[in-house]
């Protein structure tokens, strides 16, 4: 491969993208110092760059905003999906300005510092993302020195020497490390977060965790069920040792082909017991996978709160947040499962069921955060059949 494209240092430059084509991006760097290499995707939501930054799903990925403005409403400690951010880091095109919301706690260029994340700003966000719809996402280094020192040639080298997310497991990087009985419930303006509380005869979902935002949790609790969660790598029978009416399979980062070496056989035996499923995201990619369908790596992947997404039982669309980047093939999906939406966007499948088991899974996230709630009746459609629990 070429070296490096010569591209000057900018008087004022402290940040660089070097992808692994040798092409060098240079702008302003802000929150941790360090550089971290992943896949560059791109994000369309206007808000909500807290949930996104701590979606475990986005794990070994670098995020572009679209919209220029990110950090203007600061950071707070209600609105993330997991403890810690799991995006290696962001591209934005306007610097971090003084946060004007009356939630705000910390600025967000403090807060991507406090948790040992890059940020890079100043960048043509509308040209990268351009580039990513072309060409696909790219792999690439994101860096940031203060005092403006960059190896470049040792940069580009780690661009080019890092695998891609193709085969690649993270879910066991993100998921728990134990078992847990989860308690929050909804947020309510000037209240927070509510606690599950009487959890007593409601129907039980175990949830596995292939890396789970929090705020799925919250949506199953609001939809009437107790919740307990277990680690990617749980057997069938600690899974069953729960007594569960019910199982929910969880979005998480990665390969799906990856996770599901050892994710899938799980759920096939599961699937043998009668028991309701709902997958989301990556859940819905290995429930794919374990009734015999295929899926692939996309070329730039679904990252956005503005989806359009086709219900096929009556035609309706519903407006979703996803955060994909591989996909089930629809052409693969054996006798016995239907899809049951299509992406409006480019015809890729995001959702199917089982026709002779109450199992069923959809690509989007009906829990959104951020992003639109047309979907959240698929969450009390999976509680409805659960029956009454104990």
């Amino acid at each position: 491969m070429a070296d490096a494209k010569p591209t000057p240092m900018p008087a004022g430059a402290t940040g660089v993208l070097v992808l692994a084509s040798g092409d060098v991006i240079w702008g302003r760097g802000f929150g941790a110092e360090g550089a971290a290499v992943g896949e560059v995707c791109f994000n369309t939501a206007m808000t909500g760059y807290q949930e996104v930054m701590t979606d475990p799903s986005y794990a070994g990925q670098i995020v572009t905003f679209t919209f220029p403005h990110i950090g203007n409403v600061g950071t707070n400690a209600e609105d993330v999906e997991a403890n810690d951010p799991h995006a290696l880091g962001m591209i934005v095109r306007e610097d971090v300005t003084a946060p004007s919301n009356f939630r705000s706690v910390e600025r967000l260029d403090d807060w991507m510092a406090a948790h040992d994340r890059i940020g890079l700003s100043g960048v043509d966000t509308r040209a990268l993302t351009r580039r990513i719809r072309e060409g696909g996402a790219p792999t690439g280094v994101i860096a940031h020195s203060e005092a403006g020192e960059f190896d470049i040639p040792a940069l580009l080298d780690m661009a080019r020497g890092w695998p891609g997310l193709e085969g690649m497991d993270l879910a066991k990087d993100v998921t728990t490390a134990t078992h847990y009985g989860w308690e929050g419930g909804i947020w309510r303006l000037g209240f927070g977060y509510d606690e599950q509380g009487g959890a007593g005869g409601k129907p039980h979902v175990v949830a596995i965790d292939y890396g789970a935002k929090r705020n799925i949790y919250r949506n199953l609790v609001r939809a009437g069920a107790k919740v307990s969660v277990l680690p990617a790598t749980a057997t069938f029978d600690e899974v069953m040792a729960l007594k569960p009416d019910g199982v929910f399979l969880s979005n998480g980062p990665g390969d799906p082909a990856a996770t599901g070496e050892y994710a899938v056989p799980v759920i096939q035996k599961l699937l043998e017991t009668g028991k309701p499923l709902f997958g989301i995201c990556l859940g819905h990619q290995l429930l794919g996978l374990a009734v015999g369908a295929r899926t692939t790596k996309m070329f730039q992947g679904h990252r956005g709160a503005n989806h359009p997404v086709k219900r096929l039982s009556d035609g309706a669309v519903e407006i979703t947040s996803m955060n994909h980047g591989f996909a089930v093939e629809r052409d693969s999906l054996p006798e016995g499962v239907r899809e049951t939406h299509v992406s409006l966007f480019d015809g890729s499948n995001a959702g199917l069921e089982l026709v002779d088991a109450p199992a069923f899974s959809v690509q989007y996230h009906p829990e959104a955060s951020p992003g639109p709630q047309d979907s959240f009746y698929l969450f009390e459609r999976f509680v409805g059949m659960l029956g009454s629990g104990k």
